[in-house]
């Protein structure tokens, strides 16, 4: 890749994490939780919290969905994409001054928000309808990459579906491990702690759909405190 072409993807890519930053401030300053009470809740470092608030840090994906939860906003408004559509992309309807949710939604290649984790895991918007019911992700988790950097296990509400495009994942899901490759598809409860790690030697892509996030807080924990033993990957 020419040098000029990653210095504009790394720009690009600041830019989505400072605006990352600045909506999870304001969301938890319009809350009136401190940084470091909502530190405490999620079970990182105040410090840790501060540098992602501020563009310094990017968050792993345990991190960013136990924010998005405990503050309840929407991957829209952490992508910047809660203003008004562009014309000709949504078909809506207008009645009795409400916005009604749209019938059609198309999003180009070009136009799809991308945020990447400090691990190098990828998210891709998938065009969705703005109702909060379904977080509709391309998700990318390149060779050694996880979902979060020191065996951290995720949990949130809802439902998760996922599809594996190329590639292998590890799924840590409670005490089981499934290993996934290519062509295989999971569901389970959200609520359930579960963790992703890619151990193969090339990228793992996969449709991810969350359904039914509700923005319940869940704390995140330790696979070696559930296991008794170092986490996996390390």
């Amino acid at each position: 890749m020419p040098a000029d072409r990653r210095a504009v993807e790394e720009s690009e890519r600041q830019q989505v994490h400072e605006h990352l930053g600045r909506a999870l401030r304001e969301a938890r300053t319009a809350q009136g939780i401190s940084l470091r009470a909502l530190a405490a809740d999620i079970g990182i470092s105040a410090s840790l919290l501060s540098q992602v608030e501020n563009g310094k840090s990017q968050p792993s994906v345990s991190t960013l969905y136990a924010l998005v939860s405990r503050l309840r906003v929407s991957l829209d408004d952490l992508l910047g994409l809660g203003g008004p559509p562009p014309p000709g992309v949504r078909g809506t309807e207008q009645a009795a001054g409400s916005l009604r949710r749209p019938d059609f939604v198309l999003q180009r290649a070009d136009d799809t928000p991308a945020l990447v984790m400090d691990s190098g895991v990828r998210w891709e918007r998938l065009a969705s309808i703005e109702d909060g019911l379904v977080d509709s992700l391309l998700v990318i988790y390149p060779p050694g990459a996880a979902s979060s950097a020191d065996g951290t296990l995720m949990r949130h509400s809802g439902f998760e579906y996922g599809y594996l495009l190329t590639g292998s994942l590890t799924l840590v899901l409670e005490f089981d491990r499934y290993h996934l490759r290519a062509g295989d598809s999971f569901c389970f409860e959200s609520s359930r702690p579960h963790l992703y790690v890619n151990h193969g030697e090339e990228a793992t892509r996969g449709l991810w759909h969350v359904v039914g996030r509700d923005a319940a807080p869940q704390t995140p924990e330790r696979f070696a405190d559930l296991l008794g033993h170092e986490p996996i990957g390390e």
